[in-house]
């Protein structure tokens, strides 16, 4: 059985940073097409970053040049490095893994102004 479970989220300042993590069970992330979303309250979920099996990695426009995904295949864990963070960041942060279209609990990032 798969399992996904973010962590990192918080309470931070305009422009400061934040690092999440998605660890994965039951499955190795290197072989897996491994992705972000989030959702702001009263919004949809949206994309935000996708890392593929190669290491290419995609951002959505919004995020581009401040957010980094990345991961560690020994620790089976995928990252999501956000610096500058803007209070429109402010969202649940999502884990998603395509191929078992597993969803992690999420992790609350709120950004203040």
């Amino acid at each position: 059985q798969v399992h996904l479970v973010e962590s990192g989220g918080g309470l931070v300042q305009s422009g400061g940073s934040l690092r999440l993590s998605c660890l994965a069970s039951g499955s190795a992330i290197s072989t897996n097409i491994m992705t972000w979303y989030r959702q702001a309250p009263g919004k949809e979920r949206e994309w935000v970053a996708t890392i593929l099996s190669s290491g290419v990695t995609n951002y959505e426009n919004s995020v581009k040049g401040r957010f980094t995904i990345s991961r560690d295949n020994a620790k089976n864990t995928v990252f999501l490095q956000m610096n500058s963070l803007k209070p429109e960041d402010t969202a649940v942060y999502y884990c998603y893994m395509p191929l078992y279209r597993l969803w992690g609990q999420g992790t609350q990032v709120t950004v203040s102004s």
